[in-house]
């Protein structure tokens, strides 16, 4: 029977070696570092931009990490006798070009090599959010990248509430929430974020329970006031996306203009009785609120939902795309719904969608972001700009938005 140091150096004898040294030569040239120690070891650093799989992982996972079978690999662990195990799994499912880092982690630590801090999620996380790290588009570091990122929902209401709750399960880390109305009755038919208990409630309190309760993990930040011109810049610029659940056309040009003048993603929903509306606007490269309609229509033209009604299960499916959507655009993941318009009927059960195209006469741009001021006057929104002053709406299709 074999002895352990027998079996090290039969698999020494199979694999290529190089030192710290040479591995830093090859990360220049393309190489990616595997890093096979266990996680609890991360602590005490990591190379930048490594792969983090634990050795007894390697062959469950590598190819959801790394596809490409030609790719050049350099195994590491701590001193260099897992990664030559962990060099000889690789080569022996199909990996052309492996070497194991000798003298490992500890090694390239002593010699005063380039470390990082590692972000690495806690055991009860990765429970958690066990189903999104096994999505090889997501993993443990797009878990971690969610934890760190800040979404705020402007409105607790039928939109907001599916998007937050939706958000703040997946992972969230801060999640901004701006409302300044208290929770009624007649709420509770779409408005799932707020419950009986919290009748007479602020909305941002009631939403503060519900999503603490659903994760620990999310730092809620209130803003129990109406966004306006004075603290629109101030609390979007705080914030990686802003979703839009707002029920009113002043607001949802002020959080276009905002988001223009501060470059933040806007991710839009709209309903009405029993269709909805949602879009992506990111000012910095697509088409924005403005470009589909550049100017708000006369006050009181457009019905509310308290007038005309709303399906109460629509705002739960148009507020859940919004999640996803905002989601993605984290992620830099799928493709996304900027320059795209998808109107859902929940009547028909059909989704249409529409192409949006940027706007040349809309003055309210990135471009112009330094010229951009907010004013209001009497709940209407009025713009230092050019643009244009000429009315207009948009048809798609027969379906006027």
């Amino acid at each position: 029977m074999s002895t352990f140091q027998e079996l090290l150096a039969q698999a020494k004898s199979m694999i290529e070696e190089t030192d710290p040294s040479g591995s830093e030569t090859l990360i220049a040239q393309g190489w990616v570092v595997l890093d096979v120690r266990e996680v609890e070891e991360y602590n005490e650093g990591v190379i930048p931009e490594s792969i983090l799989i634990p050795q007894g992982q390697i062959e469950e996972t590598i190819e959801e990490h790394i596809p490409d079978h030609d790719q050049p690999i350099i195994a590491m662990c701590a001193g260099g006798v897992r990664s030559a195990f962990a060099a000889v799994t690789l080569s022996e499912i199909g990996y052309t070009n492996v070497v194991s880092m000798d003298g490992g982690f500890n090694l390239w630590k002593q010699q005063g090599r380039s470390c990082a801090s590692p972000q690495i999620l806690k055991p009860d996380q990765r429970n958690r959010y066990a189903r999104h790290i096994s999505l090889p588009e997501i993993g443990e570091k797009g878990q971690q990248k969610l934890l760190d990122s800040r979404v705020v929902i402007i409105g607790a209401g039928g939109l907001g509430s599916p998007a937050a709750l939706y958000l703040a399960a997946a992972g969230i880390g801060t999640i901004g929430v701006v409302d300044m109305d208290t929770v009624e009755e007649s709420n509770l038919q779409r408005q799932i974020l707020h419950k009986t208990e919290t009748l007479g409630e602020n909305k941002v309190d009631s939403a503060e329970k519900a999503l603490s309760a659903l994760n620990p993990d999310v730092n809620v930040i209130t803003y129990n006031t109406r966004l306006n011109e004075d603290n629109a810049i101030g609390i979007i610029q705080d914030y990686d996306v802003v979703v839009d659940g707002t029920d009113n056309f002043p607001t949802r040009y002020l959080i276009n203009d905002a988001s223009v003048k501060t470059g933040t993603p806007v991710v839009h929903g709209s309903i009405f009785q029993h269709e909805g509306q949602v879009t992506v606007f990111e000012p910095k490269n697509g088409p924005t609120y403005r470009d589909i309609f550049p100017e708000p229509p006369q006050s009181d033209s457009v019905p509310n939902c308290t007038e005309a009604g709303v399906l109460g299960v629509l705002p739960g499916i148009v507020g859940t795309i919004q999640a996803l959507e905002t989601i993605k655009l984290i992620l830099e993941m799928g493709k996304g719904l900027s320059g795209r318009l998808i109107v859902f009927d929940a009547l028909e059960m059909s989704f249409h969608e529409y192409k949006i195209d940027q706007d040349p006469n809309n003055q309210i741009t990135w471009k112009n972001r330094d010229q951009i001021q907010l004013e209001e006057n009497e709940a209407c929104l009025l713009y230092t700009s050019d643009a244009a002053d000429e009315e207009d709406s948009v048809d798609l299709g027969g379906r006027r938005i």
